[in-house]
């Protein structure tokens, strides 16, 4: 099959122009500079992403998936390029038109290596802080030099991200189907394409769209290989890793651990004990992150792998009490009342329940930023449920390799979510960026969570949705009051009590029913 076909290009040039003259105007700069550079840009990248939906079978749905995926992340980005500056705050990233303060300093620094007429490699150079690792600098300053010598034009590379972030679709698309069969494969995708928080970073300049499709492409090789494919299957493995590596170590490191434990456990022949795998999966997942995140600014740690871990999760909790006690008034009433082993819990709990959906709506601030409030925190409480639910869901599988991979990925998306919110708990920003990188995974547990749930019509998933409606209303109300003296401002201990014991009654009550539903009749 040919990927690229001669009449492509009476869609991709009159596209592309169209869209680079839209982008031009709107842009710093000449606009006849602007609308060369961006239109070839965007004539590679959708070119590139012709190619791969053709490579992937060129189904319609998939081409409805590839071309929604860059459409709404271009869209978001654009949109916040132009509306932040007006509905903003006034502050430099609002007034840039950035929704991520990184973004906007990487982007500056990009320009800037790529303006000055210094040697690319100095993106690796720690002069240049804002990206730790540097491959994302590096390749931003290559595209302002090849695309837009002449004048900073952020859209640029922001186009380039959500180009990149549709062109993982495919791969995405193809690799679960592999694994997993057609109806995961569209369910998992169409998450992959309309996820908030991806839509949101994937329209930015930023690690996560990158990052997303380079472990989509690893997914597809090591799908394809596991299967006994060819070793092309290897290059496509090394290339996705090789690309995590150059835009974050830790990352490749990560993904590293979870394709070796999948291999391992989908072999009929081994044995191996889940809970250990998992336990051993834990300490290497946090032993990578903290030396990816923490090794720079504070150099390795000594004794063992535990001890670091260890280490690492004492400082980072630390921090994040800190910052939420800094932070909140509240925080700081809630841990004056309560021990260091409820600290920690209550750090854990709510950085998984980062970003809170209550405070989205309720919470003052402008239209704009209430609606990317909004936007993120209802996708996340919307995924939240399945990704809880899927432990339950993994009892229909029959036991053998198949089961033993699905709770491991199961047990690897929990163990990333509690380690981002150990990491990063009370930033409602970093942590679900951090949850984000992930995606691909959590996206097929939820796939799988909701097609086990289908059949089985059992009444787990419908608690746990009940669970997280008393919390959202209980938090809800209290927001409400707090901000416009609407019901009863109850202390937040109250609050939090009120949470606590609805959740135990609603899911201890569930099992309870349950085992005595479950008990034979005694005939009269």
């Amino acid at each position: 099959m040919k990927l690229l076909k001669i009449r492509d290009t009476v869609f991709v040039v009159p596209a592309s122009l169209i869209l680079g003259a839209g982008l031009a105007l709107i842009q710093p700069g000449a606009f006849l500079e602007g609308w060369i550079g961006t239109s070839g840009l965007l004539i590679l990248g959708i070119t590139a992403l012709l190619a791969a939906w053709r490579w992937a079978g060129a189904g319609r749905m998939l081409a409805w998936m590839t071309a929604l995926a860059f459409i709404l992340r271009l869209g978001a980005g654009v949109a916040a390029y132009l509306v932040l500056p007006v509905d903003g705050y006034n502050e430099p990233d609002d007034k840039a038109g950035f929704v991520f303060t990184d973004a906007h300093r990487r982007d500056d620094q990009a320009w800037e290596l790529a303006s000055a007429g210094k040697p690319l490699w100095l993106a690796f150079d720690k002069t240049y802080y804002t990206d730790q690792y540097g491959g994302l600098l590096a390749l931003s300053a290559v595209a302002y030099k090849a695309f837009s010598p002449d004048a900073h034009r952020p859209l640029l590379v922001l186009a380039l991200a959500a180009m990149t972030a549709a062109l993982g679709v495919p791969f995405f698309f193809t690799a679960t189907g592999l694994s997993w069969g057609a109806r995961l494969a569209v369910i998992a995708t169409w998450l992959f394409v309309v996820y908030p928080e991806s839509v949101l970073t994937g329209g930015a300049q930023m690690r996560e769209p990158f990052l997303l499709s380079l472990f989509a492409v690893t997914l597809y090789g090591f799908a394809h290989w596991s299967r006994g494919g060819e070793p092309k299957d290897i290059a496509w493995m090394a290339l996705g890793l090789g690309g995590m590596l150059l835009v974050s170590p830790a990352v490749a490191l990560t993904s590293l651990v979870l394709f070796g434990v999948w291999w391992r456990l989908a072999d009929e022949g081994v044995r191996a004990r889940l809970p250990v795998v998992v336990g051993a999966g834990i300490v290497l997942i946090a032993g990578v992150m903290f030396l990816g995140w923490s090794m720079a600014s504070r150099g390795a740690g000594a004794g063992s792998m535990g001890g670091i871990v260890g280490t690492w999760a004492k400082e980072s909790v630390s921090w994040v009490i800190y910052q939420l006690e800094s932070g909140s008034g509240q925080v700081q009433n809630v841990f004056s009342k309560i021990g260091p082993a409820a600290q920690f819990l209550f750090v854990v709990g709510y950085g998984i329940t980062q970003p809170v959906l209550p405070p989205a709506f309720f919470e003052p601030t402008t239209l704009t930023w209430h609606v990317i409030a909004i936007f993120r925190a209802v996708g996340w409480y919307l995924l939240l449920p399945l990704l809880a639910y899927a432990p339950v869901g993994l009892r229909q599988r029959p036991r053998g390799g198949e089961r033993r991979v699905s709770t491991w990925l199961v047990a690897f998306s929990w163990i990333w979510i509690i380690v981002c919110a150990i990491r990063a708990g009370g930033d409602q920003w970093d942590n679900p960026r951090y949850r984000l990188i992930f995606f691909g995974v959590e996206a097929v547990v939820a796939a799988s969570a909701w097609l086990a749930w289908r059949e089985s019509r059992d009444a787990w998933l419908p608690r746990i949705l009940a669970a997280e409606v008393w919390c959202v209303l209980i938090f809800g109300q209290w927001y409400l009051a707090r901000y416009y003296l609407i019901g009863i401002h109850f202390p937040i201990m109250v609050v939090l009590s009120l949470c606590v014991v609805g959740v135990s009654a609603i899911l201890a009550g569930g099992a309870v029913w349950d085992r005595r539903s479950a008990r034979p009749r005694e005939s009269g």
